[in-house]
């Protein structure tokens, strides 16, 4: 997810309003002038957050015994594999079982990723190199899903119900990854644009309290809301791909 930053490293508005948006390492490839950004920064940081979070509970779980009182750490695993798991059985059925672990992985980086503002991070999903992989992992795997489950039938239902609709029917699919990945980036991105220009614009006396709450709005509320519209079109686009054979 290399981001090239042209001939800046940093984006700045007028004053001292401050995106975030920073060159951090230059280097050239292939004759690209390349840049390691404060993106690939906090992509780094939620991802190793992730990994040691997993490591702690896996250790927790593996030393638990039947008769102990689960602590802090395990109930909040816990509590997360069972709200995904409900999640992913309420919407898919009978075959969640083979996608949980996806759903589950994507849910977690990407509410971590958008949560991460509230730690004085970029959010990773404010930046288009982010989310377009997100999506574009999944249309792959929607598609991998609509060959296996309707074999020859994935191809003949681009014409349908008549030959005509073919190109309306080619557009409808190229259109999933770039509407689950602008919808998110720009969810995301308008909130880190308006975090900016509080602190950048606004008189000291009038930062006092405000941000706060709106972090929690832009941050933590609407980051889930994402999080969760991301993940629950990503089921319903396979579980769509999986209807002929329902």
């Amino acid at each position: 997810m290399n981001v090239i930053a042209g001939s800046t490293n940093f984006l700045l508005a007028e004053g001292d309003v401050d995106f975030m948006v920073h060159g951090l390492i230059k280097y050239n490839l292939f004759g690209q002038e390349l840049w390691i950004t404060t993106t690939h920064v906090s992509v780094l940081l939620v991802t190793i957050s992730l990994m040691i979070f997993a490591v702690l509970v896996n250790r927790k779980i593996k030393k638990a015994n039947i008769e102990d009182t689960p602590g802090t750490l395990q109930n909040i695993a816990e509590l997360a594999v069972e709200m995904l798991d409900n999640m992913v059985n309420t919407i898919m059925g009978k075959k969640a079982i083979k996608y949980v672990n996806y759903i589950g992985t994507i849910f977690a980086f990407i509410l971590f990723s958008n949560v991460s503002g509230l730690l004085g991070l970029r959010p990773p999903t404010a930046d288009y190199g982010v989310t377009l992989p997100l999506a574009l992992i999944t249309f792959v795997m929607i598609q991998y899903i609509n060959i296996k489950e309707n074999k020859l039938g994935a191809l003949t239902s681009l014409f349908q119900p008549i030959p005509l609709f073919f190109p309306i029917n080619l557009i409808g699919e190229i259109a999933t990854p770039i509407s689950l990945s602008l919808r998110l980036f720009g969810n995301i991105l308008s909130g880190t644009v308006m975090m900016a220009l509080i602190y950048g614009l606004l008189p000291i006396f009038v930062k006092i309290g405000i941000p706060a709450a709106l972090h929690i709005y832009f941050d933590l509320f609407s980051g889930a809301i994402q999080t969760y519209v991301f993940c629950m079109l990503t089921m319903v686009f396979v579980t769509d791909k999986m209807a002929t054979e329902e």
